[in-house]
């Protein structure tokens, strides 16, 4: 967990930094900043998804995700969650939400999170997370001044999700083949080319709605390699 615990770290220490420089940047700036931040976050969710290697199973994975994510309406529930959390403790602005959810998706969704975990929970190596934590910090600092407070309190889901993954790896991380870990990636490029769009504000996507895919594309891939489907 230590990889995690830094890279809450940076997070935080980005976070109030963009703060801080928010009432010193003139809005132009902070905009041109966020646009830069969008494009990359792009560019990643498009080498990410190349990735992929069956068409078949990431589509159903998106698909049916959608659906139970849709059904449930899982980024009105995250949305509800986070605002509690800003009105409990008297802080942030209107956009506190919005920074919450988007700093979690851009911290979570790509591959080093899933390489990293599983290279500190199978092998001990915290080298990925460490890196990570640093590009964290410098993305944090980008988001914050346009987006404030929430972004630091992106680092509760990163705790469970990222220190989750690790955990899970340091006890069952044999059961993931490196099949999955692929498809796992490729799907989290999806979700940030969706990501990307929010943040360049071509289009309002409901990301939070398509995670379950996520953990569909692990169990659609493991019935692959148990059937030996040629798909």
């Amino acid at each position: 967990m230590f990889g995690t615990l830094v890279n809450i770290g940076t997070i935080l220490i980005g976070t109030l930094i963009g703060v801080l420089l928010k009432s010193k940047l003139p809005e132009k700036l902070i905009k041109t900043v966020f646009q830069a931040t969008g494009l990359f976050t792009l560019a990643l969710g498009i080498m990410m998804s190349l990735k992929m290697s069956s068409f078949l199973i990431i589509v159903f994975s998106l698909v049916i995700g959608a659906i139970i994510g849709e059904g449930v309406d899982l980024e009105r529930m995250v949305e509800s969650g986070s605002e509690k959390l800003k009105n409990k403790l008297k802080i942030g602005g209107e956009k506190f939400s919005e920074g919450m959810l988007t700093a979690f998706l851009l911290f979570c969704m790509g591959s080093m999170t899933i390489l990293g975990a599983f290279d500190e929970g199978m092998k001990g190596d915290t080298t990925l997370l460490i890196t990570k934590s640093v590009m964290d910090g410098f993305a944090a600092i980008a988001l914050s001044s346009a987006l404030g407070y929430g972004v630091g309190f992106s680092v509760i889901p990163l705790l469970i999700y990222q220190g989750g993954l690790t955990l899970f790896a340091t006890y069952l991380g044999k059961f993931f083949s490196e099949i999955m870990i692929t498809e796992l990636t490729a799907v989290g490029g999806i979700l940030l080319i969706g990501l990307g769009f929010n943040i360049l504000e071509i289009k309002k996507m409901k990301i939070f709605n398509i995670l379950p895919a996520l953990l569909l594309v692990v169990f659609f891939t493991w019935l692959k390699g148990y059937f030996g489907w040629k798909i």
